[in-house]
């Protein structure tokens, strides 16, 4: 027990290991990784809907220009190197009357929104904004649409950015320039992801949080995104080559449902990281998950009042949590006052 109460005092006093052990915390305390699995689950029944509703609209607006079509289009299915060439393979415009178009692409703007809706969900969670606050469903619905938006500017910027490379490698010969063009294309690229994670934690948080508390994450979730990226890459080129003609359907569904958690378990952490910075929820106490017999730290407190308030579901609604000065081996099961 000496031993453990000595390693409590060092993380209590070392920021470099109280901080992690904060994020961790409260990431079980969120049920982060079913928050993860939420979007896994949205994200990848709306994955087909988005990349139909991408190739129609193309097809629309870029009509006589088939090669820019084919690059915005390889550029999002590039974002998931372990299946991207299978999705690409299987995802045709639609054609037919218009009508039978509209319909189609307002149902696959509907599933898509569906992902964003869980995003949202996972970002109010994470930040503990109580519920008659929240957006209705009306606005969730709009905010998504807004959100839907920004990523497909950013898909765009990512188009752009991918044809300013591949002209620079036509007009450059030698190892050292390539390094440096693949560099610098990976330096605008994360500043490119960036943006848009500062913009996703802003626009999908129902509270004022200003882009300074969302940027650690922000920059964190744009590195991960690369280094998930390039691992997938890795896997493809020298594991996984003719695992598709092996396992068909089978081994993209696993593929594709194994990156998306991935993804979106790496969202939830980093939105947990700055809730847990800018509320300085840590440190926490060693055994806060394990013993009921434990002293509470002031950011533990702190964080099961949040999670009480974030329950609050109408305005008129008052929640007060109180704690009981701890008294070791005292009774926990006498009532107490939590409202």
């Amino acid at each position: 027990m000496h031993a453990v109460q000595r390693v409590d005092a060092y993380q209590r006093s070392h920021s470099w290991v109280g901080f992690p052990l904060g994020v961790l915390y409260k990431f079980f305390d969120d049920q982060g990784g079913y928050l993860a699995a939420l979007i896994t689950y949205y994200g990848f029944l709306s994955l087909f809907p988005l990349l139909l509703l991408l190739v129609t609209v193309l097809g629309y607006l870029l009509h006589g220009n088939p090669g820019l079509q084919h690059q915005i289009l390889h550029s999002a299915l590039s974002q998931f190197p372990i299946i991207g060439d299978q999705l690409g393979g299987d995802v045709h415009a639609a054609h037919g009357s218009v009508l039978a178009i509209v319909i189609g692409v307002l149902g696959s703007l509907y599933g898509g929104i569906g992902v964003v809706q869980a995003a949202q969900n996972a970002m109010n969670v994470v930040w503990a904004v109580p519920k008659n606050t929240r957006p209705n469903p009306i606005k969730g619905r709009l905010r998504s649409l807004l959100m839907l938006a920004v990523l497909g500017v950013g898909l765009l910027l990512t188009t752009a950015l991918s044809g300013l490379t591949t002209g620079a490698h036509a007009y450059v010969s030698g190892p050292v320039a390539s390094t440096g063009i693949r560099l610098v294309t990976l330096i605008l690229a994360v500043l490119l992801n960036v943006g848009l994670f500062v913009a996703a934690f802003r626009l999908l948080t129902a509270r004022d949080v200003t882009t300074r508390q969302v940027l650690p994450g922000a920059v964190v979730a744009a590195v991960g995104w690369q280094v998930l990226q390039a691992v997938g890459t890795y896997l493809v080129g020298s594991k996984l080559r003719g695992a598709s003609s092996s396992y068909g359907v089978f081994g993209i569904v696993l593929g594709l449902l194994a990156f998306i958690y991935l993804a979106a378990i790496l969202v939830v952490f980093c939105a947990e990281a700055n809730t847990v910075a800018a509320q300085r929820l840590w440190p926490r106490s060693l055994l806060t998950p394990f013993p009921d017999d434990v002293q509470l730290t002031g950011p533990d407190q702190r964080a099961y009042s949040s999670y009480a308030a974030a329950q609050r579901s109408k305005g008129f609604q008052q929640i007060l949590t109180k704690f009981r000065p701890h008294r070791r081996g005292a009774d926990h099961d006498e009532p107490h006052e939590d409202q």
